[in-house]
């Protein structure tokens, strides 16, 4: 999150410095006898409970009293800075010194010039526990005298001072208060893996604990980016985090264990190991960008974003026809409302459906988001072919009546057409429809659905309201020859759709691939003439069909899967020469001190073009980004890209397209609207200068 080399120089040099001074004498079994430093700002006192037992763990505690309220002391731990605890105990032959067990620290933030540190640690008293094994066979008379030696680091908001101390072990204390304040372990272990540049853990923890402010504090060291943000979703009695490696450590662990802090002083401590975590969950805390809106809000968003994508020239077309159908049928009401509601249903299956397998394949580990069909080869040639027999049949080549596009017919019909409108609106994210999708990413399934549902319903809304309402029925134009012409004028659009789809599959597959489905393409178009030209004669069609688009179809059959050939995300053209996107790329950019403008877009993204050619894709942008030093970064998302899919999802975004604007030195990026205009840019280029 805050990954700047200088960063990384300022906490090294503290923990270096604090190293030099808790240095070990030159024998490292010997245990010292005298202070050097002293224990005059935070003292220290070791403390034993009771008598030890044979074959038992006997409890000691050392027991930290800062002279002052602006003193504390570190973790074993410490985070960006600091030093943890070095603990030497003369214990009896053969007993063993544990692990030593704390209670659950405090973060304390500063500022070093552009960066944010983050520290891990205790302010007042506090008492760290060390367990002694005691061996069966131990002779015990008495309390042992214990002596050891401790070195460790206090610190106010201003200075650091080591601190030592001999100790020797005297007998009292809180025992029972300082177990209490210990983070106990969990009985379970977790699992976690390591992702997409981030840790996440599954952590084992029942629905019912109440988490007012989750933490995780990390024990093992530069693993983890401490000062970043981290986010938490619950799953039934699972707890996943997720925490943004450390930019310049090995991101490699082969166990994983800290201290999960609930928010109001308390905690459990955890350990995971190597494995599967779960995807989803419901978000409990994060980054600003993903936090949940309330669902009234998505409801409505996801409504709105669903009824703009009617204007879309994908979808315009055979929604204002099949309108215009009902207009020049005269059908009943009853009629006019039957083939309303089947359109409908058409269009919410088939966007509930996508949510569907979009978040079932979340949940088995693929990072894909809204639109990840169009990242499919396979994908991507059906539509092709389904806008092509769109656009021929606008064109007046053939008739379809089972489709029932330019015709009102049966529901069955009206079902089809509302399945291929809402397939084909798929690759836009417009405004409104963010929030919606971002958060259905985080939603527990059935809210998630509802979402889509809605969407669904705003993409239908329009032909619903024609169905039931008999007033818009009649504001439309009165049939006559005027509706052949607009529907082969519909053929215009749809045709450039298909010239998209094409060089979609180019950037796809390539050109070989491109070509063999140009080839499949031209069959199909040839069978369907034969189609038109046997029903204008009134003879039977759809066989003659099968005999001249068969042999096509099958050579499309063999010839593309043999002639794809993956391509990486090619360089986007662009007048700002901007760098592509990697998350190391973007923490150097970031760490440059400038402003940085970071855009993701699709080659089939229609939002994303029409916002590059109207607004980003500008002298007057170019000029100002380049007077005020804006580095400009652009993701291509054409391609399917688990570390963009991983960032987008970070940033609470379901798709493409997404605007981020980083201040030099903001911890998070502000997101921009998803309607961009050049005014927009240009003034957030000046406010830069000014």
């Amino acid at each position: 999150m805050f990954p700047s080399p200088m960063r990384h120089f300022a906490a090294w040099l503290v923990a270096l410095l604090a190293m030099c001074a808790l240095a070990l004498p030159a024998s490292a079994q010997e245990i010292r006898t005298e202070a050097r430093y002293g224990d005059e700002n935070i003292s220290v006192e070791l403390l034993a409970d009771g008598m030890p037992v044979a074959g038992e763990e006997w409890m000691l505690a050392l027991a930290f009293t800062p002279r002052s309220d602006e003193w504390h002391g570190y973790w074993k731990n410490p985070g960006d800075a600091g030093q943890g605890m070095q603990l030497q105990l003369a214990l009896p032959e053969g007993w063993e010194l544990g692990e030593a067990l704390y209670p659950v620290p405090e973060t304390l933030v500063q500022e070093v010039g552009d960066e944010r540190l983050m520290n891990h640690i205790y302010k007042g008293r506090f008492t760290v526990l060390v367990p002694v094994r005691v061996p069966e066979d131990a002779v015990i008379e008495g309390i042992p005298e214990l002596t050891g030696f401790v070195e460790y680091l206090a610190c106010t908001d201003t200075v650091c001072v080591p601190q030592d101390a001999v100790l020797r072990a005297g007998v009292g204390g809180d025992f029972a208060r300082w177990r209490a304040e210990v983070a106990p372990l969990l009985d379970a272990k977790g699992t976690f893996e390591i992702t997409g540049r981030k840790l996440r853990i599954a952590i084992p923890l029942p629905g019912s604990v109440g988490l007012s402010g989750p933490r995780a504090f990390i024990a093992n060291e530069r693993l983890v980016e401490y000062a970043a943000t981290q986010t938490f979703r619950r799953e039934g009695d699972l707890l996943i985090a997720e925490i943004p490696l450390d930019e310049f450590g090995t991101g490699e662990a082969d166990e994983v264990s800290g201290i999960l802090a609930f928010g109001d002083g308390s905690g459990v401590r955890f350990e995971a190991a190597p494995g599967d975590v779960t995807t989803g969950g419901k978000l409990i805390a994060g980054p600003v960008g993903m936090q949940t809106p309330p669902l009234w809000t998505l409801i409505l968003g996801a409504l709105a974003g669903g009824l703009l994508l009617n204007i879309m020239p994908c979808v315009f077309p055979i929604l204002s026809l099949k309108a215009l159908s009902l207009a020049r049928a005269g059908e009943s009401e009853a009629q006019a409302r039957s083939e309303g509601l089947a359109y409908s249903a058409g269009v919410v299956l088939a966007c509930v459906g996508l949510g569907a397998v979009m978040l079932a394949l979340r949940a088995a580990g693929e990072q894909v988001g809204w639109a990840f069909q169009l990242q499919e080869p396979g994908v991507v040639v059906l539509l092709l072919v389904l806008a092509t027999v769109i656009t021929v049949n606008f064109a007046g080549l053939f008739e379809l009546p089972g489709l029932s596009i330019t015709q009102s017919g049966k529901p069955g019909g009206a079902f089809a057409t509302g399945l291929l409108a809402a397939f084909v609106a798929t690759p836009c994210t417009g405004p409104f429809m963010a929030a919606a999708l971002g958060a259905a990413l985080l939603l527990p399934a059935p809210m998630a659905l509802l979402l889509f549902a809605m969407l669904g319903l705003g993409l239908a809304l329009p032909f619903l309201l024609i169905g039931f309402v008999p007033a818009l029925r009649s504001m439309l134009p009165k049939p006559g020859p005027w509706m052949e012409r607009f529907r082969r004028i519909m053929a215009i659009p749809m045709g450039l759709t298909v010239l998209a789809l094409v060089w979609l599959t180019v950037q796809l597959g390539g050109r070989g691939f491109a070509l063999f489905a140009i080839v499949m393409l031209f069959g199909i178009v040839l069978a369907l003439g034969v189609v038109g030209r046997l029903q204008k004669a009134g003879k039977m069609a759809w066989p003659a069909f099968g005999l001249v688009a068969a042999p096509f179809l099958i050579f499309g059959a063999f010839a593309l899967p043999s002639s794809y050939e993956a391509q990486a995300s090619q360089k986007t053209e662009s007048i700002h020469q901007p760098v592509a996107f990697n998350r190391e790329a973007l923490a150097e950019a970031r760490a440059s001190g400038q402003p940085v403008f970071l855009w993701f877009t699709a080659d089939w993204c229609v939002t994303c073009k029409v916002n590059e050619g109207l607004a980003i894709e500008r002298e007057t942008v170019r000029d100002a980004f380049e007077k005020s030093g804006v580095v400009a970064m652009v993701g291509d998302w054409t391609v399917r890209d688990e570390e963009i899919t991983s960032f987008l999802t970070e940033q609470g975004a379901a798709g493409v397209p997404l605007y981020l604007w980083y201040e030099p030195g903001a911890s998070e990026p502000e997101q921009l609207p998803q309607v961009l205009t050049t005014d927009m840019l240009i003034d957030r280029a000046s406010k830069e200068r000014r």
